[in-house]
């Protein structure tokens, strides 16, 4: 049986789905995103409104799917089998594809086609989690959870003594060598640290030979797919920037050092993301959304004791910036602070992420 045939036999209507905030809607689709974040049961949920005999489902990551087949007979096998709807998985754009009624292509590259809509995907947030994550009834155990291992939806219903090596299989999957996972690794254990690129390359130089063009491209790289995100500090685009991941379940699965402030910051980071264009960070700010006037700090365990320095953290920007509303996001501690002219608000994460 050859390539084609046997993609041609797959069916996905007995895969159950589990709903996300977006969905695949126009019925030709580039869909991007990091490493397994549900692109792939998307397109399961898009196939379920039609029949089998309709779509034709390749992905070029299955090795044993033959390329040299796809590209040579492909135009000819979707027009005599009348396909309708043609899913090009993990596609590399390096070689032209037939068009049909619809096509929906997950990249690593991201690229601009006319009539196409680009449509990128996030792992969980933290609403979402808790549809997928159904063992525990009560939030705050639900909370641990995602705190714990982080927000990929394959790592849900994983064992929990398997967690941890399932994220380490994740970051493996998508490194072609040794160097990429260090890096990588390195990147992870920065997070929410303020690192220039040059500090990560000498840092990363001295355990493993990569070049200066290499060390670049593959941050790049990451940044695009957001695997990676480097934030700026506000108004000062030449400071060093802080670096957050796009699951900060990864930190503990690549080094034993805790750092449970950068964790808990870097979870707040991706709710924000989720919301807003342009997050930057302050002095002593954790994120300040220009849009909205908006502060955020990160204090996961937070008391009485530290409102005199918390409100003059506030009070040397509030002014300048005009700030209209400060959050506070803990670990489970709530509170309502009168500040000037200003309500500082302090929730726990769990009901702050679902306010």
């Amino acid at each position: 049986m050859n390539t084609l045939e046997a993609c041609y036999e797959l069916e996905f209507n007995r895969i159950t789905f589990l709903e996300r905030k977006v969905r695949i809607t126009h019925p030709k689709t580039i869909l991007t995103g990091p490493p397994k974040c549900g692109k792939s049961y998307l397109i399961f949920d898009y196939l379920s409104n039609f029949e089998s005999k309709d779509y034709l489902y390749i992905d070029f990551n299955d090795i044993r799917n033959n390329k040299t087949q796809i590209e040579q007979h492909l135009q000819t096998f979707v027009k005599k089998n009348r396909i309708k709807v043609l899913i090009l998985e993990n596609f590399d754009f390096s070689f032209d594809f037939p068009m049909c009624d619809s096509v929906i292509i997950t990249t690593q590259t991201p690229i601009n086609f006319k009539r196409f809509k680009h449509l990128h995907l996030n792992a969980l947030e933290f609403e979402e989690f808790l549809l997928h994550e159904t063992r525990h009834q009560n939030i705050t155990h639900s909370f641990n959870q995602f705190f714990k291992y982080g927000n990929l939806p394959q790592t849900v219903h994983t064992d929990e003594t398997k967690k941890q090596e399932e994220l380490q299989t994740v970051l493996k999957e998508h490194c072609s060598d040794a160097t990429q996972i260090a890096l990588l690794k390195l990147l992870f254990e920065s997070m929410d640290e303020k690192r220039s690129l040059h500090q990560l390359f000498t840092q990363l130089k001295e355990h493993i030979k990569i070049s200066k063009d290499r060390f670049y491209a593959l941050c790049q790289f990451y940044e695009q797919n957001e695997v990676i995100f480097f934030i700026q500090k506000y108004n000062q685009a030449k400071a060093t920037k802080k670096i957050y991941s796009y699951n900060h379940g990864f930190l503990t699965a690549v080094s034993h050092h805790k750092k449970f402030k950068n964790e808990f910051t870097n979870m707040l980071f991706l709710e924000l993301h989720s919301r807003y264009d342009e997050i930057y960070y302050l002095d002593q700010i954790d994120f300040y959304i220009p849009k909205a006037q908006l502060l955020i700090l990160s204090i996961p365990f937070f008391n009485e004791l530290i409102v005199p320095s918390l409100k003059k953290k506030i009070a040397t920007v509030q002014k300048d910036l005009n700030i209209k509303e400060v959050q506070v996001v803990t670990i489970n501690n709530e509170n309502l602070i009168d500040f000037n002219t200003l309500k500082i608000q302090v929730a726990p994460f769990y009901e702050w992420a679902l306010a």
